[in-house]
């Protein structure tokens, strides 16, 4: 090699480790947001599409140049843990969270896992989103828990109510899972259509979650011709098996539940059967989804296949950490500044049309904001799809 193409060469080689150098530098830092929940098992629909949302959001932060806090782009990584409805697997994951340094983790998706993690979490410095129910969760002393949903005993009476003015229902009978989750629900489902006005007709019959025949198990439940019968804390994998045992013991009546589902699950498994069913939805409709919204269901779709309608509240939890870490950076790793934020926080919400806006809400339910502002959508399902039945507003 000549000296001229010694120079060429080492020239270039400069250019192109400075070139290398200047873009590692230039790369965005990255902030970390965790998952804890269920993705795999009969519940798994929930956890997916917590998981799947966080996801699909990231990656378009991601893809226009990173999120703004504090004058600094961040690109935002997803780091997930299958708690398979574990408690003891949840808290593992949630340890996992604090030994990785991540402040904030969307999850768990059980009563009983977000539960069991709360000493973790407080211990580590941890804010968390679960979608469960317990007050305990969100009432003082706790403070690390924020719920990423509409809880039960907020959906159930507004669902009575309308089914009450709207289709005259006067009585009223519940089944259960046989676990914390669905029997804490019955209890305060009954406990709500008692304070409203209905009659309960049947409150006591429990199933065990592996069950694979529900004749036996619904039989009782169906003598007793409620207008309403009520599925509390059905999983989606479950949800399709009862309402085909119902329908084939000639029950007539209407069908609810104050869990989210999924339309493929309701189709595959029960078909025409299911139509009819009430449950709560996704936190949009149509009427009310942007051009944001309607781009992360497209970018959702294309990314994993398929879309749950659910999806549409999960698609917030992430939009709530980071937008509040925005409006206080010093949030970024200090818990309390969130918290203290939380108080008064308000920004637009890029998901809804109109005026709409993000903030925390919950004070008439835990005395204290640790819930976020999405609309209460409640489907009815019909013919492989979800139709809007009614929307509300939770304090």
């Amino acid at each position: 090699m000549n000296r001229r193409s010694l120079l060429k060469s080492t020239t270039f080689a400069a250019i192109a480790s400075f070139a290398l150098v200047s873009a590692a530098f230039a790369e965005n830092p990255v902030l970390k947001i965790g998952f804890v929940g269920v993705t795999s098992g009969p519940a798994a629909a929930w956890g997916t599409s917590n998981q799947r949302s966080m996801e699909a959001r990231a990656a378009w932060i991601n893809e226009i140049g990173g999120y703004d806090i504090g004058g600094t782009m961040y690109d935002v990584e997803i780091v997930a843990f299958d708690d398979q409805k574990d408690p003891k697997r949840a808290i593992a994951g949630m340890e996992q969270m604090a030994q990785a340094g991540i402040h904030y983790v969307v999850g768990p998706n059980v009563d009983d896992g977000a539960a069991a993690v709360r000493p973790v979490a407080e211990q580590n410095n941890i804010i968390y989103f679960p979608y469960a129910f317990p007050k305990s969760l969100y009432e003082a002393p706790a403070s690390n828990a924020i719920l990423g949903m509409v809880a039960n005993y907020q959906s159930g009476p507004a669902i009575y109510k309308y089914l009450m003015e709207n289709n005259g229902i006067k009585t009223v009978a519940f089944i259960a899972g046989n676990e914390s989750d669905p029997l804490s629900q019955r209890d305060s489902g009954a406990a709500a259509a008692k304070a409203l006005g209905l009659e309960v007709v049947s409150d006591t019959v429990t199933y065990q979650m592996d069950t694979t025949d529900f004749t036996p198990v619904m039989l009782p439940v169906i003598k007793t011709s409620p207008d309403l019968l009520v599925l509390s804390g059905v999983s989606p994998a479950n949800a399709p098996q009862l309402i085909r045992s119902a329908r084939e013991l000639g029950f007539t009546g209407l069908i609810s539940t104050e869990t989210a589902q999924d339309a493929a699950v309701l189709q595959e498994g029960a078909g025409d059967l299911a139509n009819g069913f009430i449950s709560v939805g996704g936190a949009s409709t149509p009427e009310l989804a942007s051009d944001a919204m309607r781009e992360f269901v497209d970018r959702y779709t294309k990314m994993f296949g398929e879309y749950n309608d659910e999806s549409n509240t999960k698609v917030y939890a992430l939009e709530y950490i980071l937008a509040t870490i925005a409006a206080n950076p010093a949030a970024m790793t200090d818990i309390e500044a969130f918290k203290t934020t939380m108080d008064t926080f308000e920004a637009p919400n890029p998901y809804m049309v109109g005026d709409a806006k993000l903030s925390y809400v919950g004070t008439t339910s835990f005395g204290q904001k640790r819930q976020v502002s999405v609309p209460l959508v409640v489907n009815a399902y019909k013919d492989g799809v979800f139709e809007t039945l009614f929307v509300a507003q939770v304090d």
